[in-house]
């Protein structure tokens, strides 16, 4: 299907060259179309994103959704998209929104396109707020720039979980014959099946996130200063009109990240996660405006990294089990001053993800409300929010480590713009009383106990490499034993959401979900430790995460601390063993 001039070039090149290996990489294998839809490098061939993929995964998801909607043509489907593009194969993100609205509306569905880029949060809001059956965002959220993605929402405004995910790519698999007029996205600027969604979800998403603005006086008043970054993404705009909305004055802008631009000419890798590489030019404007506190989004406006300044000088980067440590105790509080009625409390809920921090276990447990953990991803969290909700609970926050946090029950997905304007409010109101973020997170802990976190990773390109890692845990002293010990630190319990065993529960079968697709292992220890390993769906890398919670009460925080790094030690010596396996450790 020559019928993008750049890709059939690239292709008709490698023909001419006779280079049979660059084929095989382009059309040896299609994309797999997952949980978290698609995710590749945009360019020719069956295993990139480009026009043809494009169509092929719409016309295969058009036709599930008609499989399972009968009124799939009375309600339609939402299809929202960044500011990614990509020169050297014409692929780019409003261009591959365009052709599948184009798909849709061929078979006479309705579309909600976005006519401009879109925090990712505004397909989920959207697909709940107008009812539709499910929404698409084009976006590689804050991957590196050469990819895109293909996201992919439910008619309960969550993203999709199995079986979805194994019947979308059945379905693409049966309908990879692009239909009449496929490529001609023009036909859909004169359908009357075509609707924009853009002025009316930036009204009513603005007025749903101020019913979590509690401190409308204190905001207005407060002289703390706020800079804002979206590194090159779609966020500024956005949170300009979210602290609008909460009646702060705007936050300074980042003049050199403010703008979309797909290139992330200012970043080795627009990922605010990656820490303080990503926010140099923060700390710059931070620096020359007198500014306490930096919000950072990724490129989609999902997520949410923040730094403040410390009473040093140096600015402490909260990772995503502090903040969400924080933003859970803040919207707990807030709930608390406005329910005076104390038995409403046995109808709360907060959720966060097995790899997350479990300081919101310990806070659910010493004030009542109920805590619950789910499997890695948002997609968990709100399907089981979303549930939760149905049956008339009030979920008030879900986090992931990850620096994802969904603050505001309209979007069932992480949802970096209302998190931003929620803690630039909550530090609004700590500093009317004196207290930062950083001393608010060790009273916290004081509370509720202190909850000390490390994680990294390993990259590793051999699939058999990474097999062989977790099969030697498996049958680490002869068959079928997992590890007694690791190091000097005694194991007290396994958890392998792979095969589905758990040595705590009385059958040994495990509550959450089991993928044997993907390799997870979580090791309890004698001292108060847990540590997870497990492998990425979307990078190659094998990820661990560590935690150590004390009771309330035990405050030397710096023998913790190091009581962790020797576990952490002891964990990748003898379970990772980075030499015999020839891993590549995360470049700091």
């Amino acid at each position: 299907y020559p019928q993008n001039p750049k890709t059939s070039a690239i292709v008709k090149q490698l023909l001419a060259e006779g280079n049979a290996r660059e084929l095989q990489k382009y059309f040896g294998s299609r994309m797999e179309f997952g949980t978290a839809g698609l995710r590749a490098a945009m360019g020719a061939g069956i295993s990139h994103m480009n026009d043809l993929t494009i169509i092929q995964t719409t016309q295969g998801f058009c036709r599930y959704l008609e499989k399972n909607f009968s009124d799939l043509k009375k309600r339609g489907v939402v299809i929202g998209f960044d500011a990614r593009a990509h020169l050297s194969s014409g692929g780019s993100s409003k261009r591959f929104a365009r052709l599948a609205a184009n798909t849709f509306i061929s078979q006479g569905v309705p579309v909600y396109l976005f006519s401009d880029i879109i925090p990712t949060p505004f397909v989920p809001y959207t697909v709940t707020h107008l009812k539709l059956c499910a929404g698409i965002m084009v976006t590689a959220s804050h991957n590196p720039k050469q990819d895109n993605g293909y996201k992919v929402y439910w008619e309960n405004g969550a993203q999709i979980i199995s079986p979805h995910d194994r019947g979308i790519s059945q379905a693409i698999e049966e309908n990879q014959e692009p239909w009449p007029q496929a490529w001609d996205d023009k036909l859909i600027d004169s359908s009357l099946l075509l609707h924009d969604p853009y002025a009316m979800v930036n009204k009513e998403y603005f007025k749903d996130i101020q019913k979590q603005c509690f401190h409308r006086n204190i905001n207005k008043e407060t002289n703390l200063k706020f800079v804002h970054t979206s590194v090159h993404g779609v966020g500024h705009k956005f949170v300009q009109l979210a602290f609008k909305a909460f009646d702060l004055s705007p936050p300074f802008a980042v003049p050199e990240q403010k703008d979309p631009d797909p290139e992330f000419p200012t970043v080795k890798y627009p990922n605010p996660e990656e820490g303080k590489g990503v926010l140099t030019l923060s700390f710059a404007l931070a620096e020359k405006d007198g500014a306490k506190i930096i919000l950072a989004n990724d490129p989609d406006a999902d997520r949410l990294a923040v730094a403040e300044k410390q009473e040093s000088g140096e600015w402490k980067v909260f990772s995503g089990n502090e903040l969400g440590a924080l933003l859970g105790w803040w919207i707990f509080t807030c709930w608390k001053n406005n329910n005076r009625d104390t038995r409403a409390i046995k109808d709360v809920y907060m959720l966060s993800s097995t790899v997350s921090s479990k300081i919101l276990r310990a806070i659910a447990l010493k004030e009542g409300f109920h805590f619950e953990e789910t499997l890695t991803g948002f997609k968990w969290m709100g399907n089981r929010a979303k549930q939760l909700m149905d049956q008339g609970k009030a979920v008030l926050f879900a986090f992931e480590e990850a620096i994802g946090y969904m603050c505001c029950p309209a979007v069932l997905d992480k949802d970096g713009v209302s998190a931003a304007v929620i803690t630039a409010e909550m530090a609004s109101f700590l500093a009317t009383r004196n207290l930062s973020l950083s001393q608010q997170l060790k009273a916290v802990y004081d509370e509720y106990g202190f909850h000390i976190t490390k994680a990294s990773y390993f990259i590793c390109h051999d699939p058999k490499v990474i097999q062989q890692l977790f099969d030697n845990l498996r049958n680490f002293d002869g068959k079928n034993t997992y590890p007694k010990s690791c190091g000097r630190f005694k194991v007290s319990g396994i958890r392998d959401l792979t095969t589905g065993y758990d040595s705590s529960q009385p059958d040994q079968k495990a509550i959450l979900p089991t993928s044997k697709s993907s390799q997870m292992i979580t090791f309890t220890f004698a001292n108060g430790g847990v540590a997870t390993m497990r492998t990425s769906g979307t990078e190659p890398k094998i990820k661990y995460y560590s935690e150590l919670c004390a009771p309330p009460g035990n405050s030397d925080v710096e023998q913790l601390k190091k009581e962790l790094d020797e576990l952490v030690n002891a964990l990748e010596k003898h379970f990772f063993q980075p030499e015999k396996n020839n891993l590549q450790r995360k470049t700091e």
